[in-house]
């Protein structure tokens, strides 16, 4: 429970942040978990989870949100239960990550309860899988049915606070910079965000394309207005452009990119493939995935595609990118997690 005036510090806090004072803000968050805030220690904890506006110290990060989780704080309980699903700084379990998820809707976290509601019949929901090729070579594969409508919900619901303008990455500068080959918004979810139902959706996707979950970059959901688009482009890695190379080396080639159609009250917004000659419309919960490297991870060039823009309503679908080595590597703790 929080002492004197460390609730004070949270406040102060988030005056810093508004000013762009980040190490002031770090400052006040470690008085009020020195203090015995743990709202403060639960805000540390992520922040330095994610290297969020801080150092980027997951360990430290992770044990602060432990020590939350087991004292009571409620969204330290749902960032624990989303590592547990993960690996992280903890034993992989999703048992354990699900008896989480229930203390913290216990403890009146509502977006945990929010996802309890969603997931409904876990295991009939989560452990089934429909596919069927729409191109043998290059791989292009449709899953129906492949989340419920109420994950759907779900996700568009956590994404609309979310949403800010599509970037894309400039090679020369080295930095995320607003194009017109992309006029969509989007809705990021980092280390610090994902929640145990994001890594279920993970896990299912690694089920269907048959690449390790742990490949998987950080997930992103893509909201299109009308006349909104992501034009003719690529998603693998290109290593012909400067730093690409590196990029390579350090990350993997981006092998598999994996999109969920969260609606279907829209006209237009077809997912175009030029070269090969045809687009898909997905449909409410439906995946689908492309394989964009050949078998020696060089870029296959007839993977061309777009997301053509809606002519009237709003699309929404989920963009998750796979590499082709792991991203999160899980590191063992000193002691499990266990709830309480």
């Amino acid at each position: 429970m929080p002492h004197g005036n460390s609730h004070a510090e949270l406040t102060l806090a988030a005056q810093h942040d508004a000013a762009g004072r980040y190490d002031e803000a770090i400052n006040a968050l470690a008085r009020g978990t020195g203090a015995g805030d743990l709202t403060c220690k639960t805000q540390l904890g992520k922040r330095l989870l994610a290297g969020d506006r801080a150092p980027a110290l997951p360990p430290e990060g992770a044990r602060f949100l432990q020590e939350a989780a087991l004292q009571g704080e409620p969204e330290a309980a749902a960032r624990i239960a989303a590592l547990t699903a993960l690996g992280l700084y903890c034993k992989q379990s999703w048992q354990e990550a699900l008896r989480w998820l229930t203390v913290a809707a216990e403890r009146h976290w509502q977006p945990a309860q929010e996802q309890l509601i969603a997931l409904g019949d876990i295991a009939s929901e989560w452990t089934s899988l429909s596919r069927r090729d729409l191109s043998a070579d290059p791989r292009i594969c449709a899953l129906d049915s492949f989340i419920t409508p109420a994950v759907c919900d779900w996700i568009i619901t956590r994404a609309r606070g979310r949403l800010t303008r599509a970037r894309v990455y400039d090679p020369v500068n080295r930095q995320d910079v607003i194009g017109q080959t992309r006029t969509n918004s989007v809705a990021n979810f980092g280390l610090a965000d994902v929640e145990v139902l994001d890594v279920l959706l993970q896990a299912k996707m690694s089920r269907a394309c048959e690449v390790p979950m742990n490949h998987m970059e950080a997930p992103a959901v893509l909201c299109y207005e009308p006349g909104e688009e992501a034009s003719d482009h690529y998603d693998f890695v290109n290593p012909a452009i400067p730093d690409y190379a590196g990029e390579i080396a350090r990350n993997g080639q981006r092998v598999v990119t994996f999109l969920v159609y969260l609606n279907d009250e829209y006209e237009g917004g077809e997912t175009s493939f030029p070269t090969l000659g045809f687009s898909h419309k997905g449909r409410r919960g439906q995946g689908l995935f492309f394989v964009n490297a050949h078998a020696d991870m060089q870029p296959d060039l007839r993977m061309l595609h777009a997301g053509r823009p809606p002519t009237r309503g709003v699309k929404w679908i989920v963009s998750q990118f796979i590499r082709s080595r792991a991203m999160l590597v899980p590191i063992p703790p000193r002691q499990f997690y266990e709830a309480r």
